[in-house]
């Protein structure tokens, strides 16, 4: 097996963007929607084989766009892949790229190249909207006062967000640094140590509860919801968690009416489904036989609809990018008792493979990518692939979400900054080749495991074999390989079978990560 080298990049410089140089591409500007899931996996969507959700409006994407098979995060977890996603460089690089409380300060710095920087200075308008967990200010923000730095300052002129997930403290809406709705005389006060006399908890006041807690959940109460946390005041602020996926399309809706009509943009679109707490709208209660977690799925492929439909309705589709993906794989019982082991039934979010969200088995990063392509869009000369016959075209290339970043880098003829661990594959992601990555490095919990088209190699790992959500972690006692050809639920262990390749391959990562 030959792998093409790769510069080991451990620091980037500190410029902020890239320039572009007036290519044909740049010259076309399309416009970029990348709406991004939330724990969903590859068995929760019905055009990856799912018979037991239907996903109507994501499959309507795949069939006139391209499915990738075997696209993966970064991460197993949020806050890791959603930072390789807007920097292009590996989080394990970065020590403090982890899942983060909802006080944490903004992860990004904010004198380095980001994605949406390179989208700003190729003259486009950027928002960011729904779910962020990168981090707010400077560490323990007074939310009662302009948050800076802000999401605004990696890129985006517009931003709307929740700062954490929406099992996190403060259970408000953040629009561009400013707490939405917030009144004077009742201010916010946040806390990840302690509680403030008086205020309800799940422990306290278990009556205020409508959803009952597994693990972890049990500090303040938001909406007769628990979460992780503790908050005081912003009552008319806060947010209500049936209502949330309408408030994000409403702000989508708002930022297409404020933009220059001819100037294109670039949207990052947050969902928080279906993360925990899982509580859909009414009109998606029973939606599915699974209870919250698949009804909430359900919402999310509605949402998807709604998108696709105001581009379609604004005349905007025939000059659109649009993007749906997942931030990491999938998870049942991650805190709260919302009936999603017991009525899981004969649904498989793994869709067949080990692991999941938290782990380095092939299930915590292989997520779902669907890209569709405007009719009007081209690609070095060609014509983007879209399927007028409602086929689809299937891509089994080996992709990462932070190669998005060098391959619309190559788009619109930007200049991409030295260290980058983005790698381009425009031509794959428009569906007019084949080509994907020799190899990449996946993380879970500050733990990296090594990636190519044919196998997986996991190193050895103290730990448990579960976390208490039920997934596997993929803590080994020696290093191991997987066959993903052969054996993709990774259940045969060939290290002992195959020492050649295990050397190549642990070389390689020893390599990579000065391991």
């Amino acid at each position: 097996m030959k792998l093409k080298p790769q510069k080991i990049a451990m620091a980037l410089p500190a410029v902020l963007a890239a320039s572009c140089t007036g290519t044909e591409q740049e010259a076309q500007q399309p416009n970029v929607v990348l709406i991004i899931a939330d724990d969903l996996g590859l068995g929760d969507v019905s055009c990856y084989g799912s018979t037991t959700i239907s996903t109507p409006n994501i499959d309507a994407m795949a069939n006139t766009g391209i499915r990738f098979t075997n696209a993966h995060a970064t991460s197993a977890t949020s806050t890791p892949s959603r930072y390789a996603l807007m920097t292009g460089l590996y989080p394990w690089k970065n020590p403090d790229a982890k899942i983060l409380p909802g006080d944490a300060p903004l992860l990004i710095p904010t004198d380095i190249p980001t994605m949406p920087k390179m989208f700003q200075a190729c003259g486009y308008h950027t928002a960011a909207i729904g779910k962020w967990h990168l981090g707010m200010g400077a560490g323990n923000p007074d939310w009662n006062q302009p948050i800076v730095p802000s999401g605004n300052t990696v890129g985006f002129d517009y931003t709307c967000l929740i700062a954490a997930t929406n099992d996190r403290v403060p259970c408000v809406y953040v629009e561009d640094g400013i707490v939405e709705g917030l009144e004077a005389d009742d201010p916010i006060y946040v806390s990840y140590e302690h509680n403030f006399d008086g205020e309800p908890t799940a422990l306290t006041n278990p009556e205020m509860l409508k959803m009952q807690w597994s693990d972890g959940h049990y500090n303040s109460i938001v909406n007769g919801i628990s979460r992780i946390g503790f908050m005081k005041g912003g009552q008319k602020a806060r947010w209500i968690d049936e209502d949330m996926s309408e408030y994000f399309l409403g702000k989508f809706r708002n930022f297409l009416n404020g933009r220059k009509e001819d100037q294109p943009f670039f949207l990052y679109y947050g969902l928080h489904q279906p993360h925990v707490p899982r509580v859909p709208n009414p009109k998606f209660v029973g939606a599915t036989t699974m209870g919250p977690r698949g009804d909430v799925i359900a919402e999310a492929d509605w949402c998807v609809g709604q998108i696709v439909k105001e581009l379609k309705d604004r005349g905007l589709l025939d000059n659109t990018i649009i993007i749906f993906t997942s931030d990491n794989g999938p998870v049942l019982d991650d805190g709260y008792s919302d009936d999603a082991v017991e009525k899981l039934g004969n649904h498989d979010p793994m869709n067949g493979l080990r692991g999941g969200k938290y782990s380095l088995f092939d299930a915590g990063t292989h997520i779902p990518l669907i890209m569709t392509w405007g009719n009007q869009i081209k690609v070095n000369g060609q014509p983007a692939y879209t399927s007028t016959e409602g086929t689809g075209k299937e891509s089994d290339a080996l992709v990462s979400l932070m190669d998005f970043y060098a391959s619309f880098a190559s788009m619109l003829g930007a200049q991409m900054p030295e260290g980058s661990d983005s790698e381009n594959y425009l031509g794959t992601f428009a569906g007019i080749e084949d080509t994907g990555r020799d190899h990449m490095i996946i993380e879970a919990q500050s733990r990296t495991a090594f990636l190519t088209s044919d196998y997986a190699m996991l190193p050895p790992y103290k730990g448990p074999q579960r976390n208490k959500t039920g997934n596997e972690l993929g803590n080994l006692d020696d290093w191991g390989l997987f066959d993903l050809n052969a054996d993709p639920a990774q259940k045969i262990d060939v290290a002992t079978e195959r020492p050649q390749v295990l050397d190549s391959l642990r070389n390689m990562y020893k390599q990579l990560t000065a391991r």
